[in-house]
């Protein structure tokens, strides 16, 4: 399905190496801010007090959260679960005047004299204190998770295509990665669990794209023999192009839907999504296509050719096929 076709190819390897320049500097950006600020982790990973509380009737969340953020808590999560009437609240460490870090008990008798102001049908259902060390175990669960990820596209790539490919479609989707983290540390915001989801669905999301660049450039080394690399690269890119922009704009539409009307609870797994999706389109042209040109890449690595004489086919010369049979 296209919406539209270009008829010309658009030649997007004449600025790779400028665009991958850009590409090189917002990465060393990202790890940067990474090093210097670092991420703002939720209290799945740093620990903190969850508390469930029910009410007499639909709870207003947003209420709850501006209430929650008078008593000067900067980072909390508050969520229906089960229905609308019970709510989850996430609350971090916080010290006291003395330095003392405050009991999840003197946490949910202050929170809980608050809520009340608000409804005095609530009820503290059950309250729970999670630890740094249960933060830890998910922290590292997280990072094995993204190391089997990116063992399994480069042995999925290596597999379909070729090693320089793999090597091109790891890098590139490793750079949309640290991207995204490069983000979330420069503006502080709140890294959890739902955006590390993200941040790995990312990944399966960009090397899709990846797949079908490489899979067009496969086809046109089958088709054009007489075409340089970057033309043939050039091809693929604009030939998908309308297919990008299908993909690409409905997965758009519906992050862009969780990220008005999700609330605060899928807020930022949203903008983690809308970075990695706009940053997956750009890595995939001019950071896997390029670095895939700048390998070498060329048609007999995706093609085995058997040379043949021009009478066993009885091929004419400007044939496409003459002279290999694949």
């Amino acid at each position: 399905m296209e919406f539209f076709r270009i008829r010309k190819d658009i030649p997007f390897m004449r600025y790779a190496l400028y665009l991958n320049a850009i590409s090189f500097i917002t990465f060393l950006a990202a790890v940067f801010f990474l090093w210097s600020k670092g991420l703002n982790l939720s209290i799945e990973f740093t620990g903190g007090t969850v508390l469930e509380v029910k009410y007499s009737q639909t709870a207003d969340l947003e209420k709850i959260r501006s209430s929650i953020g008078q008593l000067g808590y900067s980072d909390v999560n508050v969520q229906n679960f089960g229905s609308s009437k019970d709510v989850m609240i996430r609350l971090p460490l916080i010290k006291n005047s003395d330095g003392t870090v405050m009991s999840s008990s003197d946490q949910s008798k202050t929170l809980m004299t608050e809520l009340t102001k608000l409804d005095e049908s609530v009820k503290l259902q059950r309250v729970e204190f999670v630890g740094p060390q249960v933060g830890e175990e998910l922290l590292y669960g997280g990072i094995k998770a993204l190391i089997f990820v990116i063992l399994g596209i480069v042995i999925y790539l290596s597999a379909r295509f070729e090693w320089k490919f793999a090597v091109s479609g790891i890098i590139a989707n490793l750079h949309d990665v640290v991207i995204i983290l490069g983000f979330f540390a420069f503006f502080q915001w709140e890294f959890s669990l739902s955006v590390l989801a993200a941040t790995l669905a990312v990944l399966g999301y960009s090397v899709n794209e990846s797949v079908v660049i490489f899979d067009r450039i496969r086809e046109n080394f089958r088709r054009f023999r007489k075409l340089e690399t970057p033309e043939i690269i050039d091809g693929a890119i604009t030939g998908t192009i309308s297919r990008t922009i299908i993909t690409h704009g409905s997965t758009q539409m519906m992050v862009l839907a969780m990220l008005i009307f999700g609330g605060a609870s899928l807020h930022y797994f949203a903008v983690a999504l809308t970075i990695g999706i706009l940053f997956g389109i750009y890595s995939s042209v001019f950071v896997a296509a390029a670095i895939a040109m700048w390998l070498g890449v060329k048609r007999d690595d995706l093609l085995k050719v058997e040379v043949l004489k021009k009478e066993d086919e009885g091929l004419r010369e400007d044939d496409p096929n003459y002279g290999a049979k694949v």
